[in-house]
């Protein structure tokens, strides 16, 4: 094909603030979309792009399956050409389903279980002997010894753990004459009718025979029972005692000699956790089980049952039995419901909490008679217990928010697999082990694996291994070494997630398709940029087409061609202010440009803070793969913590760190990792954790709602002439009550339309036009303005506006100041980009009063920020440390490491191989250190 054609174009694109642009996009090149946050970069590629070619995607199914899935809207674009099939990788969809793991979602552990079933040799659980395969000879040996003078059946297992309704089956044997079978565990006749349900998994064994032991008549016909049995369940016997329900296997596959213990083969549902043939039973799969932990149960000892001590009960008010039990419990002990319970012996509270069952004399002093009092009490950790599991009511479920807290499986170890599955072991390693190796030595383990099969193993395992190997060479392209397959989805940033799925559709080896990347190398080192870059040319070379939402230095110079979207942000962006290749960007004249051929750049302090003099340290953190770490935080400084991917800082900083503080100012439920101590808690007198969650879940969310700015605006309307004629309070200007809001949409401003099975639309109310409120209501203005009028001005034009009304003006400009000027003050929550809303909660704390001692916890704040947002965010932090606070701010960008007073470097390297500070002190400092890999970047940023 000649390359004149080779394009995506793109004619008319007005989604959200883009101004009508068209836009040419070469195919198959990787190209790079850039430009300042919030100036439309998202909306061109997802909001545009995406949305049309998935549009276009569900326009090839049938009418029918259509109406399941809605009409998806046409974005705002007059016409999009030379679109290929397309798939966005986004940060967002990371799976928060506990049954998720690394291993599951790359589909690597599907073919180790796969591997599992093949050639893994089994061991017996009880001796631990390698498990050996029968002749019949040896089985009737066995059960000649082991039944002798019993009544037995002989069985033959012809259903293991599959659906059906085996209608046929039944009428099969029947024909042959046998009479009965045990069914899910239970004999029954068969019958020509006999159906099962044919969407429950069954087990069948087929009765073939009875004998007695010992008797000449059942002797002489065993052994050809026995063959016809052995053909029947392909090398698998039950046998089972009369009037007994337990069944023994024998087999001709999987034995131990020594306890005739047998094994059904594997087959790859038997290594799933997510099957109830394999999964742990105590945990049903998921390696952790809620236990209730007594510690919750009392607050403050000096309070007793009935002034609402006790906790759990106070979630359980309806039972009054339980109390009643614990009112005879405590009058053995001459005690009360109106005891403290600092006052309560132990053993009052053992019977309390785990039961009794005993009868007690007392001694009734005044009356001078002895009284029976007669317990029988499960307790009430049992009771909880019991509640929780059934999950009916909504007590249920505050129980278990309350009092328990997640702990390993105390059965399976946290592996989640059941012992039998664990017993199948290649090389001396079960796949639980396997799971838990990180991904670089599961790499070693394999080619170490290979020479060790038998010839013919080895063959049945070449062609698994290979499918394993490249998958697993993908992961480890996208610098994810240090994660194990074990590890649970949930646990995962969303680089982390995004990458994996990177990594996977890498895997997957499509071409002509046209993927679209938010931001890939967040959360990466900047020594992890490379590998990125280089999977993302893997994928253009083998023929697609990549775009890339990107605001990463070397990302952009690597590119084969480049967009810069602008001027500014919101609706003062949106246009394309050029394009071309990377090496031309230097000669133009926009911001990203400016930044990248060092016209602007982010300052290096002139001197680093001297801090306050005080501390924060938490010694001995061992949680995940820290290695008896000690953390010296100086407070009063900006402190950076810096480190490879997976070396440890999330563990350290969010997994222990935060939590511990955060249980020590708001008794907060989360259990930090472990660690022996902490120093210095009464340096600081709060925490704020100022992450990337949206601010709100619903359209009626918005900045002015989320600052608190929008009380004051309501007060300020209430307290017009206007208003206090017409008797309107501050409600009236709410869009969220009765009253002044157009009640059509309910204040909502926007009508949800449910679509069945597709994420619901919204459209303008047709009442109120979107402005939220009645006609009434928008009759009262100031300035000229009404109250919806307000809330659809810009920040920077509500700086002006606001300018006379002090306490509504420093909340607008403290978001004018970290360079959210362009968004309106009613904009929905859920339109805003991860960026924005960390930003607005920044700003919600820059115009709080200050104490002057908060410790900030940020994680990679600078996500989706332009190197001149970034550099209005460090303003803005800098702003809040010179008032006294201090920051830990997780970070892998250099221009914030670079403006750090204290950076904590966390490595060497990620996994198993991190979790050590390598090196501490200002940025100078940790430049000269050796084997400090941020040091090497750094020193290029410092020069």
């Amino acid at each position: 094909m000649s390359k004149s054609t080779e394009y995506i174009e793109v004619y008319g694109a007005r989604e959200h603030n883009l101004k009508n642009i068209n836009v040419k996009i070469p195919r198959n090149e990787l190209v790079v979309i850039t430009g300042l946050s919030g100036s439309g970069k998202s909306s061109l590629a997802f909001d545009t792009i995406f949305a049309e070619g998935q549009r276009r995607y569900i326009e090839t199914f049938s009418a029918y399956a259509r109406q399941f899935l809605g009409g998806l809207e046409r974005p705002d674009v007059d016409k999009i050409e030379g679109l290929s099939p397309v798939i966005a990788i986004e940060q967002k969809t990371t799976n928060k389903n506990p049954r998720s793991t690394v291993g599951t979602v790359t589909e690597l552990y599907d073919f180790l279980r796969l591997l599992f079933a093949r050639v893994s040799d089994a061991y017996s659980q009880i001796t631990g002997k390698k498990l050996v395969s029968y002749t019949e000879e040896q089985i009737l040996e066995t059960i000649k010894e082991n039944y002798k003078g019993e009544k037995i059946m002989l069985m033959a297992p012809v259903v293991r753990a599959r659906k059906g309704h085996y209608h046929e089956l039944f009428v099969q044997m029947a024909k042959k004459g046998y009479g009965q079978a045990r069914i899910d565990g239970e004999l029954q006749d068969i019958e020509y009718d006999l159906k099962l349900d044919r969407y429950k998994t069954h087990d069948i064994d087929i009765v073939i025979d009875r004998w007695i032991i010992g008797e000449s008549a059942s002797e002489v016909r065993m052994e050809k029972s026995l063959r016809t049995a052995m053909e029947m369940g392909e090398g698998l016997i039950g046998i089972q005692k009369l009037g007994s329900t337990d069944i023994e296997y024998f087999s001709k596959n999987l034995m131990d000699a020594e306890t005739g213990h047998s094994l059904a083969l594997p087959e790859p549902n038997t290594f799933s956790f997510n099957s109830p043939k394999g999964s742990c039973p105590s945990c049903k799969g998921l390696g952790t089980i809620k236990k209730i932990n007594t510690d919750y149960f009392i607050e403050n000892p000096k309070l007793s049952i009935s002034q609402g001590g006790l906790l759990p009960l106070e979630d359980i008010k309806s039972n009054k039995w339980i109390l009643s039990q614990i009112k005879n419990i405590l009058e053995i002990f001459g005690l009360g419901l109106a005891t403290p319970f600092q006052d309560i012996p132990e053993e009052a509270l053992d019977y309390i909490y785990n039961g009794c069952h005993k009868e007690f004399n007392k001694d009734l002093k005044y009356a001078g008679i002895t009284k029976k009092i007669k317990i029988s009490f499960d307790g009430l950790i049992p009771f909880m217990e019991e509640l929780i599991e059934e999950r009916e009511s909504y007590e249920a479920i505050l129980l278990e928010r309350h009092f328990t807290t997640e702990e390993t499986c105390p059965e399976c170890k946290g592996t989640r697999l059941q012992p039998s599955s664990l017993s199948f072991k290649i090389d001396g390693k079960n796949i639980a082990e396997i799971n838990a190796l990180s991904l670089s030595d599961l790499k070693d383990w394999l080619a170490d694996v290979k020479d060790k099969f038998s010839e013919k193993n080895a063959i049945i395992a070449h062609e698994i291994l290979k499918e394993i190997e490249t998958r697993l060479q993908f992961l480890l392209d996208v610098g994810l070494d240090y994660l194990s397959l074990s590890r649970s989805s949930k646990t995962l940033s969303g680089g982390e997630s995004q990458r994996i799925r990177l990594a996977t559709q890498i895997g997957s080896q499509l071409v002509n398709v046209l993927y679209i990347l938010d931001e890939p190398s967040i959360g990466l080192h900047q020594r992890d940029n490379e590998r990125l870059i280089n999977s993302l040319k893997n994928l253009r070379d083998i023929g697609n087409s990549v775009l890339v939402v990107e605001h990463d230095k070397d990302m952009i110079l690597e590119a084969d061609e480049v967009l810069d979207i602008g001027p500014r942000a919101g609706k003062f962006g949106g246009e394309i202010l050029w394009q071309g290749k990377p090496k031309d960007l230097l000669k133009a004249d926009t911001i990203t440009a400016q930044y990248i051929n060092g016209k602007r750049k982010i300052g290096i302090p002139a001197e680093r803070r001297k801090g306050n003099g005080k501390n924060i340290v938490l010694k001995g953190a061992t949680g995940n793969n820290l290695k008896n770490v000690t953390l010296d935080i100086p407070l009063g400084k900006l402190v950076v913590v810096s480190g490879i991917s997976g070396s440890g800082k999330s563990s350290l900083i969010n997994g222990t760190l935060y939590p511990i503080l955060n249980k020590h100012f708001y008794r907060a439920v989360q259990e930090p990792l472990p660690y022996k101590k902490i120093e210095g808690l009464e340096n600081i007198d709060k925490i704020v954790d100022v992450d990337q969650t949206p601010i709100g879940r619903t359209p009626r969310s918005n900045p002015a709602t989320y600052t608190g700015m929008f009380t004051d605006i309501r007060n300020l309307f209430a307290e017009l002439p206007e208003s206090k004629i017409r008797g309107y309070k501050p409600g009236r200007f709410s869009f969220n009550v009765k009253g002044g809001r157009c009640e059509t949409c309910q204040g909502g401003g926007l009508k949800v339309i449910e679509m069945n099975f597709l994420p619901d639309v919204y459209v303008h109310c047709e009442t109120c036009n979107g402005k939220r409120f009645n006609r009434e209501t928008l009759e009262v203005r100031y300035k000229g303005k009404s109250i919806s009028d307000v809330l659809d001005m810009t920040i920077d034009e509500a700086v002006e506006f606001f300018q006379p009304i002090p306490k509504i003006y420093s909340r607008v400009k403290t978001l004018h100041d970290v360079g959210l000027g362009y968004i309106t003050l009613g904009q929905q929550s859920t339109t805003l980009s991860g960026g924005e809303a960390q930003r607005i909660k920044l700003a919600t704390e820059l115009a709080k009063r200050q104490t002057g001692n908060t410790l900030y916890i940020l994680d990679e704040p600078t996500t989706g920020l332009h190197f001149e947002d970034v550099k209005i965010l460090m303003d803005a932090i800098n702003q809040l440390v010179e008032l006294g606070n201090s920051f830990i701010i997780i970070e892998h960008n250099m221009d914030v490491i670079k403006m750090a007073d204290h950076i904590i470097d966390v490595g060497p390297e990620g996994g198993k191989y991190g979790g050590q500070i390598v090196a501490q002190g200002t940025p100078e400092e940790i430049v000269k250190s050796k084997k400090s890999l941020t040091g090497k970047f750094l020193k290029k940023e410092l020069e």
